[in-house]
Order: C-alpha cells, then structure tokens, then sequence
C-alpha cells in the first residue's frame, strides 16, 4: 500500500512542534502509512542586526535540518508556486499557523487539507485565539484540527483537544502548552485519515446561535492599551493575556504633559475597598506601584520603558523618578 503523501504548511516556533512529531515518527516507524514530502513557509526576512542578514522561519530551520524540500512563495496565487506544489502529488496538506490560503492551494490534495487552530472551535476563530481566552479570563481552552474552506475558521471539525488555562499561565505560557498538545493531536488527525476512521463536525451544529461565540480578532497597538476603569481581575486577565507580546501598556504624563509610554508584562491583585479615584497611581518612589481600580488595587511588578530592557519596577524606579507624574487615559 502507497504511504499517504503529505504536505506541511507553517512559519513560527508554534508550527515547527507538530512538524517533528510527524517527520520523527516517520523515521521510527517505517509503516507509518505516510510520508512528509515537503514544506511550504513564509520567504527569509531580512534583518539588519550587526549587519544585514537573511532570517530563516523556525518551520524552514527545522526542514533544512532533517532534509525536507522547501517552497517560500512570496505570493501563494503564483502559477510556478503552484506547479512545483502539484508536483508534490500531496495526499493531504496540514496547516499551522500559516498564512490564509486560497482555494486553488488548500482544495489541491485528493483528502483535502487540515489546520491546527489553537482554541476549542467554534470559539475564538481569528487570529489571536491564545490571547483573547485569558484576557476573557476562561479556565479552558484547547487545539482543534479541521478541514479548510472558504470562511475562515468555520471548516468541519476533526478533533477537539482540551489544555486547562492555570492562573497565573500568561499567553507565552499557554503558548507553549498548546504547542506540545498541538502535535499530539496532529498526529491523531493523521492516523485516522490514514486509517479512514475520520468523522468531521460541521461547527454550525457545534452552537445555536452566533451570540455565543467568542471572537479572536488581530490584536494591534491601541488592543493593548490598558482601561484602569475596568476591575481588579479584568486588568490581572489582560496584562497576562498580552504577555509577553504584544505586551500590555499605559501612558504617564509629567506636569508639563509629556507622555512616557510603559509596557507592563506582570501584576498582582490586591482586592480591598477604597475611596481613591480610579485610575490614580500611587508609588513610594522606590520599591512599589500600583494603581486604584474597581475592587481594589492593581500592582505593577514587571514592566518595560521604551528603549529599555524589560525590568522589576523597583529597577524602573531607581532609574526613572514618576513622583509627580498621573496616568494619561
């Protein structure tokens, strides 16, 4: 029997995991019943530290590595792209964190082509699932495997696989735990598309009504910005939500109004009643800020000045005096 051919699609660190479960199975078990044929990622980025270089994507670091062929189009539309694609005579492709493909890519192979999505689909389609369930503070969240068509994110679910979010996980933490089950579940996906034993969901019978989902739309700069008007436990889940990157942040102002932009990547709670102005920022100058919120008190623990390194507060405030400086909402 003829392996089943594949095709892997991914850039970043996220995709490269489930990449190395299915090529080092391949090696370890020669019936398998497949076989990875080739990569597809995103064209070397050019960076210009200590003089200009070429940046390869983590997913094509790790191909080159063990010998896997490589394409890096800069348009997916492209015919010659295209063709050396189809030359491939992929089976299946499987997607991971990739760029949206069109249909002349994702409906090539004979069984079609899957995505790794990293949040319990339906909920949380876009393109920041890790960071909008801890900023929504929810307790779970997890990987789903689907079949890819037109509407992003809505494709026929395949398996559903859950990763407990812990208190004190921030997006890099559960980042990385959603890596590690990504590819156990990747790896389930493609055992039973090999056996024939897949049995998709469509989502629309997941959900009764669109009310109930949770989007994850792009995070950009103004997303990260902090409201102090929201509650203890709001501010804690956003800052964690946003950590390490893009990184949560709020602005200071002196007297004179000149604005300092501060990147925060940790606080605690301090839940107690108070009758300070919300929004007001209290410091000793030197070992400790927090600021007044809803319920009690935000406190800020590690945080980043621009052009700085990222530093504990205390740090910040033997270097920076803020005495006299206010939030600029």
């Amino acid at each position: 029997m003829d392996k089943l051919r594949i095709v892997y699609l991914g850039t970043p660190d996220f995709a490269v995991e489930p990449l190395r479960r299915l090529f080092e199975n391949q090696k370890a078990c020669a019936d398998c019943g497949y076989e990875v044929v080739g990569v597809v990622t995103m064209p070397d980025k050019m960076i210009n530290k200590r003089g200009a270089q070429l940046l390869m994507s983590p997913v094509k670091q790790y191909a080159v590595e063990v010998g896997l062929p490589v394409l890096q189009p800069e348009s997916l539309k492209d015919e010659t792209f295209q063709a050396a694609l189809r030359s491939w005579r992929a089976d299946l492709q499987i997607v991971v964190a990739f760029r949206m493909l069109p249909e002349s890519v994702w409906n090539m192979p004979r069984l079609g082509t899957f995505n790794l999505h990293a949040s319990l689909l339906p909920q949380y389609r876009g393109a920041a699932p890790i960071n909008w369930a801890i900023i929504n503070g929810d307790k779970e969240t997890g990987v789903t495997t689907f079949f890819l068509k037109h509407e992003i994110d809505t494709g026929d679910v395949i398996y559903r696989d859950v990763v407990a979010i812990d208190e004190k996980d921030n997006a890099g933490t559960l980042h990385d735990k959603l890596m590690l089950q990504g590819g156990d579940t990747v790896m389930r996906t493609v055992e039973a598309i090999v056996n024939g034993n897949v049995t998709a969901i469509a989502q629309d019978a997941m959900y009764a009504s669109e009310l109930e989902l949770r989007p994850a739309p792009k995070i950009f700069r103004d997303t990260c910005r902090i409201s102090w008007t929201k509650s203890v436990v709001e501010i804690y889940d956003f800052v964690r939500g946003m950590s390490p990157y893009p990184a949560a942040w709020f602005e200071l102002a002196d007297a004179d109004g000149k604005a300092v932009a501060i990147k925060v990547y940790e606080v605690a709670k301090e839940f107690c009643s108070h009758n300070v102005e919300t929004g007001t920022l209290l410091t000793d100058g030197k070992s400790y800020m927090k600021v007044a919120v809803e319920g009690g008190y935000v406190a800020l623990l590690d945080v980043q000045l621009a052009g700085k390194k990222r530093m504990p507060v205390a740090d910040l405030l033997r270097g920076f005096d803020i005495k006299d400086m206010k939030i600029n909402d």
